[in-house]
């Protein structure tokens, strides 16, 4: 029999320990329903059943106490193993400063909890950070590195994709109740479309659905995180990514009732003056942060058909 994959077994690992679902999925900051899937595979690939449900806990079966007791020895052993290539490659490279620009919804949502796992790992390096959405904004007197939103070329820097996004509406889950209720594209006429630009995402996007310009706004905001809280406290619907709103989906503050996405017309890049890229503590910083965007777009893209479902149980 063929080893499953390393990351089932991880999965499987952390469900084992925690007995549940949802809290294994915050755990790995996937999605209950990744989770899930990885479970099923996994015990497809065996022929086995490795769990059995206990009111609301997931309890081991046989052949589940069997792998748990051989799958916790090996994690922890390949945790000590990372760790210690961890902190040898921090410890070479000295103690360094380094000064991170970002999004503030974007460090809000997804990169300033992932910040705090970068620090454990490289105890040698003091992180200060400062914000900025646009390039036109970053001060690259203070900046070494920054995240931006828009799109390269940019003399002088070196840049690197780190997030593909592709947008779709987002809205309170209470937009799926009553006579008004979104479940079609037309529907969208009913509600305010909230915006961050004058409108032109939301006419893409509607373009790309093959119908007319529908929704009315009276209102526009230079602040993507406060389209964001609007959406959640139900004043409208929002054009959003799967990057920045996969936690609001994940914990169902917001909802996706349409299932076309497109892409967007910006996307966050890395981003670095090319005089300081080849920098020790700037190489490992940008090679960290790209390993990291790489694993969160997968379990991003594999949440997606559970925000679908999400939305499908409400209405």
């Amino acid at each position: 029999m063929s080893l499953p994959p390393l990351n089932a077994l991880r999965v499987f690992e952390c469900v084992a320990r925690l007995g549940h679902l949802g809290a294994a999925a915050a755990e790995l900051h996937v999605t209950p329903g990744a989770v899930s899937q990885q479970i099923k595979s996994l015990q497809l690939s065996l022929g086995v059943e490795l769990f059995e449900k206990r009111g609301r806990r997931l309890a081991l079966t046989e052949y589940g106490s069997i792998l748990q007791r051989s799958a916790r020895k090996a994690m922890e052993s390949i945790s000590r193993g990372v760790q210690e290539v961890a902190a040898e490659k921090s410890a070479n490279l000295g103690k360094g400063v380094l000064t991170i620009s970002m999004p503030q919804v974007h460090g809000v949502t997804w990169l300033a909890t992932r910040l705090f796992k970068f620090m454990e790992e490289s105890r040698s390096m003091t992180l200060n950070v400062v914000t900025a959405s646009r390039f036109a904004a970053v001060d690259w007197r203070k900046a070494d590195v920054a995240i931006v939103y828009g799109m390269p070329p940019w003399a002088g820097f070196w840049s690197h994709l780190l997030h593909g996004i592709r947008m779709t509406p987002v809205c309170s889950p209470q937009l799926l109740r009553g006579p008004h209720a979104v479940r079609e594209m037309s529907d969208l006429a009913c509600h305010r479309l909230l915006h961050e630009d004058d409108g032109l995402q939301w006419r893409r996007y509607q373009a790309a659905a093959g119908i007319e310009y529908a929704g009315f706004s009276d209102v526009y905001f230079d602040d993507f995180g406060i389209v964001l809280q609007a959406a959640r406290d139900g004043y409208g619907i929002a054009l959003s990514d799967e990057i920045v709103s996969q936690r609001d989906l994940d914990e169902g503050r917001l909802v996706q009732p349409l299932a076309l996405t497109v892409p967007a017309m910006h996307n966050y890049y890395c981003v670095c003056p090319e005089s300081t890229r080849e920098r020790a503590e700037v190489a490992y910083f940008i090679d960290w942060l790209l390993a990291e965007a790489t694993l969160a777009t997968d379990s991003s893209r594999r949440g997606q058909s559970w925000s679908m479902h999400q939305a499908n149980d409400v209405t």
